[in-house]
């Protein structure tokens, strides 16, 4: 195996934190703009640490040094050394001012970290991503978030190439300069980290809304974006005033600056970033319109603005201490979005779709060479772990967290946390003391959940006495060794549960050691290796429905008959445990498709869904979540040497034998009933109309091709929206009808123009399934409208062949890696972060049979043995060539 790449660096640990030697209270930038250089003049009050003795260190990447003084006088070449990304400066002394001046090249900047340009040279504009470490590319400084100064900042540039001057905090004036040429002046009061910095300057339009806060505060709310779209920018406008409202009763936290700016590009590594009061967004999570985007787009634009806008208080007002404590402000508010989110929708529909995205993403990253704790003990490249553990795993620990101290309890503790952390870089602890504090618990074994790499199995075992009507539940869990963890502690896992009579009937639970039958659901905590919980006056055998709502992130293993699991998915009053039931059943029926076993498990699970499908009462999104098995990826996760294409086969077999339980004539009389409303509903009901809608399509074209294809080729031609178009052009592309290439064509003429769409044409082609995928991958790269350059157009080629094609990806040649590992290559010199994010897609590649095996660890090998290659990359990729 090739060495990793040259100037790897030394591993930053947790363990080594120390305060920082140097502080900074003020900081005045001053900004001279202009896309092929811009100047940045950086003024910096600064603070010494007296405990420590340290000359001043300024991190600096990319920066090409044109004067530096000190407290006025200019230094001697002697004075100062800058070397490995490192300025080391003489003579500075506790209140010391220091003032440097650099030039940056914006238009060179591929990497789109730092300052740099968005679109075109003529029509373009300028932004800066900082988080995690971009500030460094921008000016000399302290870029650790553990650093937080106040912030005035002064934009100059040409007024007629950038009549639009933004930058972070209230605005402070605005002014002519010679030359046609403009300032602009902004004062963010709040002391912040560095990552939080922001500026755009550009060509741009806006709509606007006046808005007051709770406690009285005026504020303006304006989004920004390019003008052939700022028509698409209203619904995320709505969700950010929805968003405001709900934290300022859910948290009783309010805004605190007088504007709050929401910016849109096209160019972006992340989903948005929440610079204080200047959010940037990637466009795809700000721009919204019946015409080109999802149900789940809508969805996803308004919990991505909510998230940022929420990170003004977990993350801003309160951040973390060092990139450690990552997850303390992304776990933290990955939660109160998705609570947010469950409170404007579905709340057991939001429910399911987050535990599969956590199983989808994170349970796949714990099972691999990737895996690593929420709070990892040391790092290389902190942009690697912005990470499925850091975020929805983090997500779920705080969740745990606040159904154990219950909703009142929960708040009592997060307004502790956020008075206590005010103006503060917080750390885990302190997030898990002030909630225990506030509720008198301690937290504190809490902390083995965010050191623990890998997912918890949690075992139980259920014994019946009939004679003294007592059930015993033995629970016991299991952590799998990972790398640099060979033996794991136990955690406390809370498990909400119920049990069922045979009837379908929930039964009152009277847990040993209680004074009396209580209610039928109840949490019991197991926090050892192993403890069984006793229940008494249990009148028959019941089936146990646990983990209700997903109470912990583990995987449970209990050994259901299938009539038992049948029983939950048709009677379960938790819509996440129904669902739920119905993934177990149905794994179960792969299993034994597979395995060419006992038929119990698919009669089981297609008489139930047939049962559920006659039910008008069900609600139709439920219903479509019910219909759909484990994903390809999951399937793959319950077995060694998987075989991709065999399990797609499968998969589809099993599919096709539901379809046809159900039959051909019920699902097309099912799907004519949904087809029959006229105007576009983009309320819950109308989604749930569409979800089921695809999903009883799709099942039909399994065993009436003919007449599903003709079905899915009028709804194209016939459609109100998005939703509906792209799943009529999904169901022919997948199935090769004769109609998917007019619908491709027709297509690609009516969305040329508009990028997010586009890249749903890309993504729809990328995931035709099995061999033919390659080809038209290689045939859409030459298309002119794909770019490596552009993030987004690169992840919905690439990354949705990579990551959510497995037959297509894994061909037992390949030929799908050699492809990948090029463009990886490719990719990595214009931007490492992609390049290493979409890498992760051989994650799982040592669960694959063994010729697929020996192919994707050949061409991870020969990828890490190119020279020149990122430290991005490099990390990602030599971890997951590790033994």
């Amino acid at each position: 195996m090739s060495a990793r790449p040259e100037h790897t660096p030394a591993p930053t640990r947790l363990s080594d934190y120390r305060p920082p030697a140097w502080r900074v209270d003020a900081v005045q930038l001053d900004f001279d703009l202009g896309i092929d250089t811009s100047e940045v003049t950086a003024r910096l009050q600064l603070r010494r640490d007296d405990a420590q003795d340290e000359p001043l260190r300024l991190d600096g990447e990319g920066l090409e040094l044109l004067s530096i003084t000190l407290d006025g006088e200019a230094l001697a070449p002697t004075a100062w050394r800058y070397a490995d990304h490192v300025l080391e400066i003489d003579g500075a002394r506790d209140g010391s001012v220091l003032e440097t001046r650099v030039r940056l090249k914006p238009a060179a900047n591929t990497a789109l970290e730092g300052l740099y340009l968005s679109g075109s040279r003529e029509a373009g504009f300028l932004l800066t991503q900082c988080e995690a470490q971009g500030f460094r590319h921008i000016t000399f400084f302290p870029d650790r978030p553990d650093v937080l100064a106040t912030y005035t900042v002064t934009l100059r540039a040409d007024r007629e190439r950038f009549p639009i001057l933004l930058a972070g905090g209230n605005p402070d004036g605005t002014g002519e300069l010679e030359g046609g040429r403009h300032w602009a002046r902004f004062v963010d009061p709040h002391p912040k980290p560095s990552y939080l910095f922001a500026l755009v300057a550009g060509r741009l339009e806006k709509i606007e809304r006046d808005y007051t806060t709770a406690d009285g505060h005026a504020v303006k709310l304006v989004m920004w974006s390019e003008a052939n779209v700022i028509d698409r920018c209203h619904y995320a406008l709505d969700a950010l005033e929805r968003a405001m409202r709900w934290d300022e009763q859910t948290y009783d936290r309010n805004y605190d600056l007088d504007v709050f700016h929401v910016v849109a590009t096209h160019d972006f590594n992340m989903g948005a970033m929440e610079n204080k009061g200047l959010n940037i967004f990637n466009a795809k999570y700000l721009l919204a319109d019946p015409d080109s985007t999802t149900d789940d787009e809508y969805r996803a634009v308004e919990a991505v603005v909510a998230h940022e806008y929420f990170h003004n208080w977990s993350g801003n007002r309160v951040t973390c201490r060092d990139w450690f404590q990552l997850s303390l402000k992304e776990g933290l508010t990955v939660f109160r979005e998705q609570s947010f989110s469950a409170d404007m929708n579905s709340a057991p529909l939001k429910r399911i779709e987050d535990v599969s995205l956590l199983r989808r993403a994170q349970f796949t990253e714990d099972a691999g060479p990737l895996a690593h704790p929420v709070r990892p003990s040391e790092y290389r490249e902190i942009n690697n772990f912005y990470t499925a553990t850091v975020y929805e795993k983090g997500s779920e620990l705080v969740r745990m967290t606040a159904g154990r101290l219950g909703r009142d309890g929960f708040r009592r503790g997060m307004d502790r946390y956020f008075e206590r952390n005010d103006g503060r870089a917080a750390t885990i602890e302190d997030f898990l003391t002030a909630l225990g504090e506030a509720n008198d618990i301690d937290l504190s074994p809490n902390l083995a959940w965010y050191g623990q790499a890998g997912t918890p199995r949690l075992k139980a075992r259920g014994d019946y006495d009939a004679a003294r009507h007592q059930y015993t539940l033995t629970l016991s869990q299991h952590t799998p060794p990972s790398h640099g963890q060979p033996h794991k502690q136990p955690v406390p896992i809370p498990v909400k549960l119920a049990l069922f009579g045979h009837d379908g009937r929930m039964l009152p639970l009277h847990l040993d050691g209680q004074a009396a039958a209580g209610e039928t659901e109840s949490v019991v905590v197991l926090d050892q290796p192993e403890h069984s919980f006793v229940f008494r006056d249990v009148a028959e055998k019941p089936v146990p429905s646990l983990l209700r709502g997903f109470s912990a992130p583990v995987i449970l293993e209990c050994d259901y008959a299938p009539h038992e699991l049948a029983l939950l998915l048709t009677h379960d009053v938790d819509g996440f445990n129904r669902w739920e039931a119905g993934q177990q059943l149905a794994a179960r029926a792969f299993d034994a498709l597979r395995d060419g076993g006992d038929d119990a498990a698919p009669v089981a699970w297609c008489d139930a869904l047939a049962a559920l499908f006659t039910l008008a009462e069900l609600d139709d999104a439920l219903l479509a979540g019910l219909l759909t098995p484990p994903g390809e990826l999951e399937l793959a996760d319950r077995q060694p040497d998987a075989d991709p294409a065999r399990i797609h086969a499968l998969r589809q077999s099993l599919l096709q034998r539901l379809a046809s339980r159900i039959g051909a004539a019920a699902l097309h009389a099912r799907y004519q009933s949904l087809a029959a409303p006229t105007e576009l509903d983009l309320g819950a009901a109308g989604q749930g109309m569409r979800r089921l809608k695809r999903r009883v399509l799709e099942l039909l074209a399994l065993i009436d091709a003919e007449r599903a294809h003709a079905l899915a080729a009028a709804q194209y031609d016939n459609a109100h929206g998005m939703t509906d178009r792209l799943a009529a052009l999904d169901v022919l592309v997948r199935n090769q009808a004769t109609q998917g290439d007019a619908a491709l064509a027709h297509f690609r003429a009516r969305y040329d123009d508009n990028a997010l769409a586009l890249d749903k044409w890309f993504m729809v082609q990328a995931q035709i399934p099995g061999e033919p995928a390659l080809a038209r991958v290689q045939a859409l790269e030459a298309d002119p409208k794909f770019t490596l350059k552009n993030p987004n157009r690169a992840r919905a080629l690439l990354g949705t062949f990579a990551s959510a094609n497995p037959s297509g990806f894994h061909r037992a040649d390949g030929a799908g890696y050699v492809l990948f590992a090029e463009r990886l290559a490719q990719l990595d010199a214009l931007n490492p972060q992609i390049a290493a994010r979409l890498a992760t897609a051989f994650n799982g590649w040592k669960r694959l049979e063994p010729v697929r095996r020996e192919a994707a660890r050949e061409a991870m090998a020969q990828l890490l043995g190119r020279p020149a290659l990122s430290r991005n990359l490099g990390e990602i990729l030599g971890n997951m060539l590790q033994d």
